[in-house]
Protein backbone atom coordinates (compact mmCIF):
# COMPACT_ATOMS: atom_id res chain seq x y z
CA UNK A 1 0.00 0.00 0.00
CA UNK A 2 1.53 3.27 -1.14
CA UNK A 3 -0.61 5.58 1.01
CA UNK A 4 -3.71 5.43 3.16
CA UNK A 5 -6.70 7.35 1.84
CA UNK A 6 -10.23 7.79 3.12
CA UNK A 7 -13.06 7.80 0.60
CA UNK A 8 -16.29 9.69 1.36
CA UNK A 9 -19.39 9.94 -0.82
CA UNK A 10 -22.52 11.99 -0.16
CA UNK A 11 -25.76 11.75 -2.14
CA UNK A 12 -27.58 15.08 -2.01
CA UNK A 13 -30.90 16.29 -3.35
CA UNK A 14 -29.55 17.38 -6.74
CA UNK A 15 -25.96 16.16 -6.77
CA UNK A 16 -23.69 13.39 -5.50
CA UNK A 17 -20.21 14.41 -4.36
CA UNK A 18 -17.17 12.43 -3.32
CA UNK A 19 -13.75 13.10 -1.86
CA UNK A 20 -10.49 11.23 -1.33
CA UNK A 21 -8.74 12.52 1.78
CA UNK A 22 -5.51 11.75 3.62
CA UNK A 23 -5.50 10.94 7.36
CA UNK A 24 -4.26 14.51 7.90
CA UNK A 25 -7.29 16.01 6.11
CA UNK A 26 -5.70 16.96 2.77
CA UNK A 27 -8.10 16.55 -0.15
CA UNK A 28 -6.48 14.45 -2.89
CA UNK A 29 -9.40 14.33 -5.31
CA UNK A 30 -13.07 15.29 -5.59
CA UNK A 31 -15.80 14.17 -7.97
CA UNK A 32 -19.42 15.13 -8.54
CA UNK A 33 -22.40 13.94 -10.52
CA UNK A 34 -25.68 15.83 -10.95
CA UNK A 35 -29.01 14.04 -10.83
CA UNK A 36 -32.73 14.69 -11.06
CA UNK A 37 -35.35 15.19 -8.40
CA UNK A 38 -38.72 13.79 -9.46
CA UNK A 39 -42.04 15.46 -8.61
CA UNK A 40 -44.66 12.91 -9.77
CA UNK A 41 -47.46 14.93 -8.17
CA UNK A 42 -47.82 18.15 -6.20
CA UNK A 43 -46.40 17.52 -2.74
CA UNK A 44 -44.43 14.43 -3.78
CA UNK A 45 -40.63 14.33 -4.10
CA UNK A 46 -38.73 11.19 -5.14
CA UNK A 47 -35.39 9.84 -6.32
CA UNK A 48 -34.76 6.85 -8.54
CA UNK A 49 -32.63 4.72 -6.16
CA UNK A 50 -30.95 2.63 -8.86
CA UNK A 51 -30.00 5.55 -11.05
CA UNK A 52 -29.51 8.30 -8.48
CA UNK A 53 -28.39 6.59 -5.27
CA UNK A 54 -26.52 3.49 -6.33
CA UNK A 55 -25.68 4.64 -9.87
CA UNK A 56 -24.21 7.92 -8.69
CA UNK A 57 -22.14 6.28 -5.96
CA UNK A 58 -20.65 3.84 -8.46
CA UNK A 59 -19.77 6.61 -10.94
CA UNK A 60 -18.32 8.93 -8.29
CA UNK A 61 -16.18 6.20 -6.73
CA UNK A 62 -14.84 5.19 -10.13
CA UNK A 63 -14.03 8.84 -10.89
CA UNK A 64 -12.20 9.20 -7.56
CA UNK A 65 -10.12 6.09 -8.20
CA UNK A 66 -8.75 7.42 -11.49
CA UNK A 67 -4.97 7.37 -11.04
CA UNK A 68 -5.27 5.92 -7.52
CA UNK A 69 -4.80 2.30 -6.52
CA UNK A 70 -7.80 0.71 -4.80
CA UNK A 71 -5.22 -0.80 -2.42
CA UNK A 72 -4.67 2.71 -1.01
CA UNK A 73 -8.27 3.16 0.16
CA UNK A 74 -8.27 2.41 3.89
CA UNK A 75 -12.00 2.87 4.52
CA UNK A 76 -15.23 4.16 2.98
CA UNK A 77 -17.88 6.46 4.49
CA UNK A 78 -21.29 7.13 2.97
CA UNK A 79 -23.95 9.72 3.68
CA UNK A 80 -27.13 10.62 1.83
CA UNK A 81 -30.27 12.69 2.05
CA UNK A 82 -32.70 11.86 4.79
CA UNK A 83 -34.94 11.06 6.42
CA UNK A 84 -36.36 9.16 3.49
CA UNK A 85 -38.08 5.82 2.93
CA UNK A 86 -37.31 3.09 0.42
CA UNK A 87 -38.82 -0.41 0.43
CA UNK A 88 -36.35 -3.08 -0.76
CA UNK A 89 -36.56 -6.85 -1.15
CA UNK A 90 -34.20 -9.46 0.30
CA UNK A 91 -31.74 -8.89 -2.57
CA UNK A 92 -31.62 -5.12 -1.90
CA UNK A 93 -33.69 -4.41 -5.02
CA UNK A 94 -35.83 -1.25 -4.75
CA UNK A 95 -39.57 -1.84 -5.06
CA UNK A 96 -40.41 1.80 -5.89
CA UNK A 97 -38.72 5.20 -5.98
CA UNK A 98 -37.36 6.58 -2.72
CA UNK A 99 -39.77 8.90 -0.90
CA UNK A 100 -37.78 11.93 0.22
CA UNK A 101 -37.56 13.93 3.43
CA UNK A 102 -39.80 16.83 4.52
CA UNK A 103 -40.23 18.28 1.04
CA UNK A 104 -42.44 15.22 0.31
CA UNK A 105 -45.75 15.96 2.03
CA UNK A 106 -47.89 13.05 0.81
CA UNK A 107 -48.40 11.44 4.25
CA UNK A 108 -50.55 14.18 5.82
CA UNK A 109 -53.52 11.82 6.31
CA UNK A 110 -51.28 9.22 7.94
CA UNK A 111 -49.86 11.84 10.31
CA UNK A 112 -53.40 12.80 11.31
CA UNK A 113 -54.37 9.14 11.80
CA UNK A 114 -51.34 8.38 13.99
CA UNK A 115 -51.93 11.48 16.09
CA UNK A 116 -55.56 10.42 16.53
CA UNK A 117 -54.53 6.88 17.47
CA UNK A 118 -51.80 7.65 19.99
CA UNK A 119 -52.24 11.32 20.81
CA UNK A 120 -49.75 13.92 19.57
CA UNK A 121 -48.34 14.46 23.05
CA UNK A 122 -47.82 10.71 23.59
CA UNK A 123 -45.90 10.52 20.31
CA UNK A 124 -43.82 13.52 21.33
CA UNK A 125 -42.98 12.03 24.72
CA UNK A 126 -42.07 8.70 23.09
CA UNK A 127 -39.88 10.05 20.30
CA UNK A 128 -38.91 13.64 21.30
CA UNK A 129 -40.54 14.75 18.05
CA UNK A 130 -43.95 15.80 16.79
CA UNK A 131 -45.01 14.15 13.57
CA UNK A 132 -44.44 16.25 10.46
CA UNK A 133 -43.68 15.79 6.78
CA UNK A 134 -40.12 15.05 7.96
CA UNK A 135 -41.18 11.86 9.77
CA UNK A 136 -40.41 8.43 8.28
CA UNK A 137 -43.11 6.41 10.04
CA UNK A 138 -46.10 8.03 8.31
CA UNK A 139 -44.43 7.54 4.92
CA UNK A 140 -44.11 3.80 5.55
CA UNK A 141 -47.79 3.80 6.56
CA UNK A 142 -48.62 5.65 3.34
CA UNK A 143 -47.00 2.83 1.34
CA UNK A 144 -48.92 0.25 3.37
CA UNK A 145 -52.23 1.94 2.67
CA UNK A 146 -51.67 3.07 -0.92
CA UNK A 147 -49.27 0.48 -2.37
CA UNK A 148 -50.13 -2.71 -0.47
CA UNK A 149 -48.31 -5.02 -2.89
CA UNK A 150 -45.10 -3.03 -2.56
CA UNK A 151 -45.52 -3.09 1.21
CA UNK A 152 -46.08 -6.85 1.20
CA UNK A 153 -42.98 -7.54 -0.91
CA UNK A 154 -40.68 -5.32 1.15
CA UNK A 155 -38.13 -7.14 3.29
CA UNK A 156 -36.81 -3.85 4.71
CA UNK A 157 -37.76 -0.18 4.78
CA UNK A 158 -34.52 1.76 4.60
CA UNK A 159 -32.94 5.18 4.11
CA UNK A 160 -30.75 6.10 1.15
CA UNK A 161 -27.59 5.63 3.21
CA UNK A 162 -28.73 2.21 4.44
CA UNK A 163 -29.52 1.14 0.87
CA UNK A 164 -26.10 2.17 -0.43
CA UNK A 165 -24.20 0.54 2.45
CA UNK A 166 -26.26 -2.64 1.94
CA UNK A 167 -25.28 -2.67 -1.74
CA UNK A 168 -21.62 -2.19 -0.77
CA UNK A 169 -21.42 -4.71 2.10
CA UNK A 170 -24.56 -6.83 2.34
CA UNK A 171 -25.28 -5.35 5.80
CA UNK A 172 -28.58 -3.56 6.50
CA UNK A 173 -27.77 -0.96 9.16
CA UNK A 174 -28.68 2.59 10.13
CA UNK A 175 -26.97 4.96 12.53
CA UNK A 176 -28.62 6.31 15.68
CA UNK A 177 -28.75 9.84 14.30
CA UNK A 178 -30.69 8.73 11.20
CA UNK A 179 -32.88 6.29 13.13
CA UNK A 180 -33.92 9.20 15.33
CA UNK A 181 -35.44 10.83 12.23
CA UNK A 182 -37.78 7.92 11.65
CA UNK A 183 -40.24 9.08 14.27
CA UNK A 184 -42.37 7.81 15.87
CA UNK A 185 -40.58 4.49 15.32
CA UNK A 186 -37.42 5.15 17.37
CA UNK A 187 -37.08 5.63 21.12
CA UNK A 188 -34.11 8.00 21.59
CA UNK A 189 -33.88 7.38 25.34
CA UNK A 190 -33.88 3.57 25.15
CA UNK A 191 -31.83 3.85 21.91
CA UNK A 192 -33.91 1.24 20.11
CA UNK A 193 -36.90 0.80 17.83
CA UNK A 194 -40.21 1.27 19.64
CA UNK A 195 -42.53 -1.73 19.18
CA UNK A 196 -45.57 0.10 20.58
CA UNK A 197 -45.25 3.03 18.20
CA UNK A 198 -44.41 0.77 15.26
CA UNK A 199 -47.56 -1.32 15.74
CA UNK A 200 -49.79 -0.97 12.71
CA UNK A 201 -46.99 0.66 10.70
CA UNK A 202 -44.24 -1.93 10.32
CA UNK A 203 -42.79 -4.98 12.09
CA UNK A 204 -39.48 -4.18 13.76
CA UNK A 205 -37.62 -6.95 11.91
CA UNK A 206 -38.27 -5.02 8.70
CA UNK A 207 -36.21 -2.08 10.00
CA UNK A 208 -32.38 -1.92 9.86
CA UNK A 209 -30.08 -2.79 12.74
CA UNK A 210 -29.01 0.38 14.58
CA UNK A 211 -25.27 1.05 14.91
CA UNK A 212 -23.05 4.05 15.65
CA UNK A 213 -22.13 6.17 12.66
CA UNK A 214 -18.39 5.46 12.59
CA UNK A 215 -18.62 1.71 13.29
CA UNK A 216 -17.18 -0.56 10.61
CA UNK A 217 -20.08 -2.80 9.60
CA UNK A 218 -18.51 -4.83 6.84
CA UNK A 219 -16.21 -4.92 3.86
CA UNK A 220 -16.74 -4.27 0.16
CA UNK A 221 -18.37 -7.36 -1.37
CA UNK A 222 -17.18 -8.95 -4.57
CA UNK A 223 -20.24 -7.66 -6.41
CA UNK A 224 -19.65 -4.12 -5.13
CA UNK A 225 -15.94 -4.37 -5.97
CA UNK A 226 -16.82 -5.30 -9.54
CA UNK A 227 -19.17 -2.33 -9.80
CA UNK A 228 -17.05 0.36 -8.11
CA UNK A 229 -13.42 -0.69 -8.61
CA UNK A 230 -12.83 -0.79 -4.84
CA UNK A 231 -10.90 -3.68 -3.32
CA UNK A 232 -12.88 -6.53 -1.78
CA UNK A 233 -12.93 -6.31 1.98
CA UNK A 234 -12.25 -2.56 2.18
CA UNK A 235 -13.91 -1.45 5.46
CA UNK A 236 -17.20 0.45 5.23
CA UNK A 237 -18.73 2.32 8.16
CA UNK A 238 -22.45 2.62 9.05
CA UNK A 239 -22.61 6.13 7.60
CA UNK A 240 -25.23 8.76 8.32
CA UNK A 241 -27.59 11.38 6.93
CA UNK A 242 -26.01 14.13 4.84
CA UNK A 243 -26.78 16.86 7.37
CA UNK A 244 -24.94 15.01 10.15
CA UNK A 245 -21.86 14.46 7.99
CA UNK A 246 -22.01 18.10 6.87
CA UNK A 247 -22.15 19.34 10.47
CA UNK A 248 -19.16 17.23 11.44
CA UNK A 249 -17.25 18.37 8.35
CA UNK A 250 -17.14 21.94 9.70
CA UNK A 251 -16.29 20.99 13.27
CA UNK A 252 -19.70 20.87 14.98
CA UNK A 253 -18.85 18.53 17.86
CA UNK A 254 -19.32 20.29 21.21
CA UNK A 255 -22.51 21.56 22.95
CA UNK A 256 -23.51 25.02 21.71
CA UNK A 257 -21.98 24.55 18.25
CA UNK A 258 -24.53 24.97 15.47
CA UNK A 259 -24.35 24.05 11.80
CA UNK A 260 -26.33 26.17 9.36
CA UNK A 261 -26.44 24.34 6.04
CA UNK A 262 -27.25 26.31 2.90
CA UNK A 263 -28.21 23.39 0.68
CA UNK A 264 -31.28 22.60 -1.41
CA UNK A 265 -33.01 23.21 1.90
CA UNK A 266 -31.88 25.02 5.03
CA UNK A 267 -30.90 22.57 7.75
CA UNK A 268 -29.76 23.35 11.27
CA UNK A 269 -28.09 21.06 13.81
CA UNK A 270 -26.97 22.14 17.25
CA UNK A 271 -25.21 19.86 19.71
CA UNK A 272 -26.69 20.21 23.21
CA UNK A 273 -25.62 19.32 26.75
CA UNK A 274 -28.14 16.51 27.26
CA UNK A 275 -31.34 14.98 25.97
CA UNK A 276 -33.61 17.24 28.01
CA UNK A 277 -33.35 20.21 25.64
CA UNK A 278 -36.31 19.84 23.30
CA UNK A 279 -39.37 21.65 21.98
CA UNK A 280 -42.42 20.52 20.03
CA UNK A 281 -41.55 22.92 17.20
CA UNK A 282 -38.06 21.43 16.74
CA UNK A 283 -36.68 17.95 16.18
CA UNK A 284 -34.38 16.12 18.56
CA UNK A 285 -32.10 13.13 18.17
CA UNK A 286 -28.95 11.38 19.28
CA UNK A 287 -26.00 12.96 17.50
CA UNK A 288 -23.31 11.01 15.68
CA UNK A 289 -21.41 9.56 18.66
CA UNK A 290 -22.27 7.78 21.92
CA UNK A 291 -23.56 10.08 24.68
CA UNK A 292 -24.21 13.00 22.34
CA UNK A 293 -27.52 14.75 21.65
CA UNK A 294 -28.70 17.43 19.26
CA UNK A 295 -31.58 19.66 18.29
CA UNK A 296 -32.47 20.05 14.63
CA UNK A 297 -34.48 22.45 12.50
CA UNK A 298 -35.09 22.71 8.79
CA UNK A 299 -36.73 24.89 6.19
CA UNK A 300 -38.25 23.26 3.12
CA UNK A 301 -36.65 25.42 0.44
CA UNK A 302 -33.33 27.16 0.08
CA UNK A 303 -31.15 26.28 -2.89
CA UNK A 304 -34.26 24.72 -4.44
CA UNK A 305 -35.90 28.14 -4.28
CA UNK A 306 -32.95 30.03 -5.74
CA UNK A 307 -32.84 27.39 -8.48
CA UNK A 308 -36.54 28.00 -9.21
CA UNK A 309 -35.92 31.76 -9.29
CA UNK A 310 -33.00 31.36 -11.69
CA UNK A 311 -34.82 29.00 -14.05
CA UNK A 312 -38.21 30.72 -14.08
CA UNK A 313 -37.38 34.41 -13.60
CA UNK A 314 -33.92 34.63 -15.17
CA UNK A 315 -34.05 32.41 -18.29
CA UNK A 316 -32.01 35.02 -20.16
CA UNK A 317 -29.15 34.55 -17.71
CA UNK A 318 -29.41 30.76 -17.98
CA UNK A 319 -29.26 31.00 -21.78
CA UNK A 320 -26.25 33.31 -21.59
CA UNK A 321 -24.48 30.89 -19.24
CA UNK A 322 -25.20 27.96 -21.56
CA UNK A 323 -23.72 30.01 -24.42
CA UNK A 324 -20.45 30.29 -22.49
CA UNK A 325 -21.17 33.43 -20.47
CA UNK A 326 -21.05 34.14 -16.76
CA UNK A 327 -22.89 31.81 -14.36
CA UNK A 328 -26.51 32.89 -13.90
CA UNK A 329 -26.25 32.60 -10.10
CA UNK A 330 -23.20 34.89 -10.08
CA UNK A 331 -25.04 37.55 -12.06
CA UNK A 332 -28.10 37.35 -9.79
CA UNK A 333 -25.89 37.57 -6.71
CA UNK A 334 -24.11 40.65 -8.09
CA UNK A 335 -27.44 42.31 -8.92
CA UNK A 336 -28.76 41.53 -5.42
CA UNK A 337 -25.61 42.96 -3.82
CA UNK A 338 -26.37 46.30 -5.47
CA UNK A 339 -29.82 46.45 -3.83
CA UNK A 340 -30.14 48.15 -0.45
CA UNK A 341 -30.92 45.89 2.55
CA UNK A 342 -34.66 45.43 2.85
CA UNK A 343 -35.23 44.95 -0.90
CA UNK A 344 -37.37 48.09 -1.19
CA UNK A 345 -39.98 46.58 1.10
CA UNK A 346 -40.51 43.24 -0.67
CA UNK A 347 -40.86 40.31 1.76
CA UNK A 348 -40.81 36.68 0.67
CA UNK A 349 -42.26 33.80 2.67
CA UNK A 350 -40.14 30.95 1.28
CA UNK A 351 -42.82 28.28 1.75
CA UNK A 352 -42.67 27.08 -1.86
CA UNK A 353 -42.74 23.40 -0.75
CA UNK A 354 -44.69 23.92 2.45
CA UNK A 355 -42.58 24.58 5.53
CA UNK A 356 -40.90 22.50 8.18
CA UNK A 357 -39.76 24.23 11.37
CA UNK A 358 -40.95 26.20 13.17
CA UNK A 359 -44.49 26.13 11.70
CA UNK A 360 -44.58 22.50 10.46
CA UNK A 361 -47.19 23.17 7.79
CA UNK A 362 -47.07 21.12 4.57
CA UNK A 363 -49.93 23.26 3.19
CA UNK A 364 -48.07 26.55 3.58
CA UNK A 365 -47.57 28.47 0.34
CA UNK A 366 -44.89 30.81 -0.91
CA UNK A 367 -45.70 34.52 -0.70
CA UNK A 368 -44.09 37.52 -2.41
CA UNK A 369 -45.47 40.48 -0.50
CA UNK A 370 -45.22 44.24 -0.93
CA UNK A 371 -44.84 44.41 -4.72
CA UNK A 372 -45.24 47.56 -6.75
CA UNK A 373 -44.60 48.44 -10.39
CA UNK A 374 -41.24 49.90 -9.40
CA UNK A 375 -39.70 46.65 -8.18
CA UNK A 376 -37.01 44.91 -10.19
CA UNK A 377 -35.81 41.34 -10.53
CA UNK A 378 -32.74 42.19 -8.49
CA UNK A 379 -34.92 43.35 -5.61
CA UNK A 380 -37.03 40.20 -5.85
CA UNK A 381 -33.94 38.00 -5.74
CA UNK A 382 -32.50 39.82 -2.75
CA UNK A 383 -35.90 39.58 -1.05
CA UNK A 384 -35.84 35.83 -1.65
CA UNK A 385 -32.46 35.55 0.08
CA UNK A 386 -33.65 37.79 2.91
CA UNK A 387 -36.86 35.77 3.28
CA UNK A 388 -34.81 32.69 4.02
CA UNK A 389 -32.79 34.79 6.46
CA UNK A 390 -35.96 35.73 8.33
CA UNK A 391 -36.94 32.05 8.47
CA UNK A 392 -33.51 31.19 9.86
CA UNK A 393 -33.94 33.88 12.51
CA UNK A 394 -37.27 32.36 13.59
CA UNK A 395 -35.54 29.04 14.14
CA UNK A 396 -32.50 30.51 15.93
CA UNK A 397 -34.80 32.56 18.16
CA UNK A 398 -36.60 29.36 19.07
CA UNK A 399 -33.33 27.71 20.10
CA UNK A 400 -32.62 30.77 22.26
CA UNK A 401 -36.12 30.68 23.76
CA UNK A 402 -35.62 27.17 25.14
CA UNK A 403 -32.18 27.95 26.55
CA UNK A 404 -30.07 26.56 23.71
CA UNK A 405 -28.75 29.74 22.09
CA UNK A 406 -25.79 28.80 19.89
CA UNK A 407 -22.30 29.75 21.01
CA UNK A 408 -21.09 29.63 17.41
CA UNK A 409 -22.78 29.20 14.01
CA UNK A 410 -20.79 27.40 11.33
CA UNK A 411 -22.16 27.97 7.84
CA UNK A 412 -21.70 25.37 5.15
CA UNK A 413 -23.13 24.40 1.76
CA UNK A 414 -23.33 25.86 -1.72
CA UNK A 415 -25.11 28.99 -0.53
CA UNK A 416 -21.99 30.12 1.35
CA UNK A 417 -20.53 31.13 -2.02
CA UNK A 418 -23.06 33.97 -2.10
CA UNK A 419 -21.64 36.59 0.27
CA UNK A 420 -24.73 38.80 -0.05
CA UNK A 421 -26.86 35.96 1.29
CA UNK A 422 -24.45 35.24 4.14
CA UNK A 423 -24.29 38.89 5.13
CA UNK A 424 -28.07 39.26 5.02
CA UNK A 425 -28.50 36.22 7.29
CA UNK A 426 -25.98 37.56 9.81
CA UNK A 427 -27.61 40.99 9.70
CA UNK A 428 -31.12 39.57 10.17
CA UNK A 429 -30.19 37.08 12.92
CA UNK A 430 -27.72 39.56 14.48
CA UNK A 431 -25.25 36.70 14.87
CA UNK A 432 -21.84 36.04 13.30
CA UNK A 433 -21.26 33.02 11.10
CA UNK A 434 -18.03 31.11 10.67
CA UNK A 435 -17.38 29.79 7.18
CA UNK A 436 -15.04 26.82 7.08
CA UNK A 437 -11.75 26.95 5.22
CA UNK A 438 -12.68 23.77 3.35
CA UNK A 439 -16.23 23.63 2.04
CA UNK A 440 -16.03 20.19 0.45
CA UNK A 441 -19.18 19.28 2.36
CA UNK A 442 -20.66 16.08 3.73
CA UNK A 443 -18.28 13.82 1.79
CA UNK A 444 -15.42 15.38 3.78
CA UNK A 445 -17.24 14.48 6.99
CA UNK A 446 -17.78 10.97 5.62
CA UNK A 447 -14.04 10.60 5.03
CA UNK A 448 -13.33 11.76 8.58
CA UNK A 449 -15.85 9.29 10.01
CA UNK A 450 -14.20 6.51 7.98
CA UNK A 451 -10.83 7.54 9.42
CA UNK A 452 -12.33 7.43 12.91
CA UNK A 453 -13.79 3.99 12.21
CA UNK A 454 -10.46 2.41 11.32
CA UNK A 455 -8.41 4.30 13.92
CA UNK A 456 -6.56 6.71 11.64
CA UNK A 457 -7.90 9.52 13.85
CA UNK A 458 -8.72 9.09 17.53
CA UNK A 459 -11.32 11.70 18.49
CA UNK A 460 -14.21 13.57 16.83
CA UNK A 461 -12.70 16.97 17.69
CA UNK A 462 -9.70 16.21 15.48
CA UNK A 463 -11.84 17.38 12.58
CA UNK A 464 -10.74 20.88 13.64
CA UNK A 465 -7.15 19.94 12.85
CA UNK A 466 -8.35 18.88 9.41
CA UNK A 467 -10.25 22.13 8.84
CA UNK A 468 -7.88 24.80 10.12
CA UNK A 469 -8.95 28.44 10.37
CA UNK A 470 -11.94 29.74 8.40
CA UNK A 471 -13.44 33.21 7.96
CA UNK A 472 -16.18 35.03 9.89
CA UNK A 473 -19.14 37.06 8.62
CA UNK A 474 -20.19 39.63 11.25
CA UNK A 475 -23.51 41.51 11.48
CA UNK A 476 -23.57 45.06 10.18
CA UNK A 477 -25.20 47.19 12.92
CA UNK A 478 -26.24 49.79 10.30
CA UNK A 479 -28.83 47.31 8.96
CA UNK A 480 -30.24 46.33 12.34
CA UNK A 481 -33.23 48.70 12.47
CA UNK A 482 -34.26 47.91 8.88
CA UNK A 483 -34.25 44.18 9.38
CA UNK A 484 -35.87 44.26 12.82
CA UNK A 485 -38.83 46.21 11.39
CA UNK A 486 -39.16 43.90 8.37
CA UNK A 487 -38.84 40.81 10.57
CA UNK A 488 -41.94 41.91 12.47
CA UNK A 489 -43.85 42.07 9.18
CA UNK A 490 -42.42 38.72 8.05
CA UNK A 491 -43.42 37.07 11.33
CA UNK A 492 -47.03 38.24 10.99
CA UNK A 493 -47.54 37.24 7.34
CA UNK A 494 -48.00 33.51 7.86
CA UNK A 495 -50.73 33.95 10.44
CA UNK A 496 -52.44 36.51 8.24
CA UNK A 497 -52.51 34.22 5.18
CA UNK A 498 -52.62 30.70 6.67
CA UNK A 499 -56.36 30.25 6.12
CA UNK A 500 -56.06 31.23 2.46
CA UNK A 501 -53.02 28.96 1.99
CA UNK A 502 -54.97 25.99 3.34
CA UNK A 503 -57.99 26.80 1.19
CA UNK A 504 -55.78 26.68 -1.91
CA UNK A 505 -54.51 23.26 -0.80
CA UNK A 506 -58.09 22.04 -0.33
CA UNK A 507 -58.84 23.24 -3.85
CA UNK A 508 -55.99 21.09 -5.11
CA UNK A 509 -53.41 23.82 -5.76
Amino acid sequence: MGQQLLLGVDVGTYETKGALVTPQGAVIATAARAHRLHFPRAGWAEHDPEETWWGDVVHVIRDLLQGVSADDVAAVGISAIGPDVLPIDKDFTPLRNGILYGIDTRATAQIDALNAKHGADTIYQASANMLSSQAGGPKILWIKENEPEVYRQARWFVTATTFIVARLTGQVVVDYFSAGDQHPLFDPWAQQWNAQMAEGIVDLERLPEVRWTQEVVGGISQQAADATGLKTGTPVITGTTDAGAEALSVGVVEPGEMMLMYGSTIFIIQVTDDNQAKDERLWASSYLFPDTWCLLAGMSTSGALTRWFRDELAPDLVAAEEAGGEAAYAVLAREAAAVAPGSAGVIVLPYFSGERTPISDPMAKGVIFGLSLTHTRAELFRATLEGMGHGIRQNVDLFTEIGARPTVIRAVGGGTKNHTWLQAVSDITELPQEVARLTVGASYGDAFLAALGVGLVDRPDQIRDWQGQGTTVTPNPKNQDTYRALHRVYSSLYGATKEQMHELSRLGY
